[in-house]
């Protein structure tokens, strides 16, 4: 173990004396072992921390809710074109499922509508999420009320001007007023406060409901009907808990398919997305992103190998002499070896440290500016420090074995 000790002290002093001694030489040979880490974890810190934003964003969401619309979360077989003759769902048919499927917690119709801006008195905030749904939606997506309360079944039903506005939106437009009560305007409508959500945050799709506002469906389909291009129906399912996902999804597909009269040959005209196939479908993106990082940071760490081998040549070159007059004291070609093998490793090493830290540098400035929590995890720099350590290994094992076989009266002979 103190050989090994004093392999490792010897090794450290010899690399570092190569990057005191041969600045440029080295940091160039260096560049590539750097690069090719800070690629790598950087990537993977970034696909990790938009999984792990993603996880908060659905966080309290139950995985095995279902929107049932004409689109779909991820890839289709379908032709687009066949896809943009299907027809919306309805408020009928989402009355007709709450009545006749099995298994059901809880179901809603939604309007995705777009972006509009809403006013009180002299005071106007643009760009609000529009979310006009029935009563249950609170049941399906996590809501926290801070003053006042949530529309309930009666005022859903029919279709109250009343509103549970956002943080951020209350902010804009009260400012340190109550808000409760007062009447705001939108759609030319006006409405009635009757809540204020808790402050959020804001997801990794840019989503937020502190720039949301939320009011019965069925006032926005008394004024607009139920074909206005401009809105998306949508049915949101949230099943019971136990319940078998596929067993579930075949009883609605069934149920639906017999209520718009399908034929056995015709296909299905409409989507069931499951919340747990879309956090499938991101990390089947994130997978492939993975892939692309690992093969773009390849190029870098094989140039960084090639560098690390050469500063090793030239290390056994120039120590020639130093080699010969150890094994003529007795150094055996072992000790030689490991001698030439930790140096590259340390090299290595010291080279992926600089491209993990320069990750770290990055992540913080990034998580500042973006608003956006860029996390470098243990994991990704235990993984960084066994690249570098495997380049250093391969890199250098030709090069210690040439050194470790050296005769030693040729090797001073040849360094005097």
């Amino acid at each position: 173990m103190f050989l090994y000790l004093r392999l490792l002290g010897e090794s450290l002093t010899f690399a570092l004396n190569a990057l005191r001694n041969n600045k440029l030489r080295t940091f160039l040979s260096l560049l590539g072992v750097t690069i090719g880490i800070f690629s790598i974890i950087a990537v993977l810190a970034a696909v990790d921390s938009m999984k792990k934003n993603i996880e908060g964003s659905l966080e309290g969401m139950d995985k095995n809710t279902i929107y049932l619309f004409k689109f779909s979360f991820g890839p289709s077989d379908i032709p687009q074109w066949k896809r943009d003759q299907f027809p919306n769902v309805t408020y009928e048919e989402y009355q007709f499922l709450k009545r006749n499927l099995t298994d059901v917690n809880q179901i809603s119709f939604n309007f995705f509508t777009r972006n509009e801006s809403i006013k009180y008195e002299d005071n106007i905030v643009t760009s609000i999420r529009v979310k006009p749904s029935t009563y249950e939606f609170f049941d399906i997506e996590p809501f926290v009320v801070e003053k006042g309360r949530l529309f309930n079944e009666s005022e859903s039903n029919s279709g109250v001007p009343v509103i549970v506005i956002g943080y951020d939106v209350a902010e804009g437009l009260f400012q340190n007023n109550d808000p409760l009560g007062k009447q705001i305007r939108l759609y030319g409508q006006r409405f009635k406060v009757i809540g204020v959500l808790k402050k959020q945050g804001q997801d990794t799709f840019g989503d937020s409901n502190d720039i949301a506002v939320f009011f019965p469906v069925n006032f926005m389909r008394k004024m607009y009907g139920d074909n206005n291009k401009a809105f998306t129906p949508a049915i949101l399912i949230k099943p019971e808990k136990g319940v078998d996902v596929e067993e579930f999804k075949a009883e609605l597909v069934q149920k639906l398919r017999n209520h718009r009269g399908l034929k056995p040959d015709d296909i299905n005209n409409f989507f069931i997305n499951v919340l747990s196939g879309f956090t499938k479908f991101i990390d089947d993106i994130t997978s492939q992103m993975n892939l692309v990082g690992w093969i773009l940071s390849g190029f870098s760490l094989l140039v960084g190998g090639f560098g690390i081998a050469n500063i090793m040549f030239v290390s056994v070159k120039e120590r020639t002499n130093l080699i010969g007059i150890q094994k003529a004291l007795g150094a055996k070609n072992r000790f030689i070896l490991f001698q030439f093998l930790f140096e590259a490793v340390i090299l290595s090493l010291i080279g992926g440290m600089i491209g993990m830290i320069l990750v770290w540098v990055i992540a913080i400035i990034l998580t500042n500016v973006l608003d956006f929590e860029f996390v470098l995890s243990f994991s990704n720099v235990i993984l960084g420090s066994s690249l570098a350590i495997i380049i250093g290994l391969v890199a250098g094992i030709i090069p210690a074995i040439s050194a470790s076989k050296l005769d030693p009266v040729e090797a001073i002979r040849t360094g005097m």
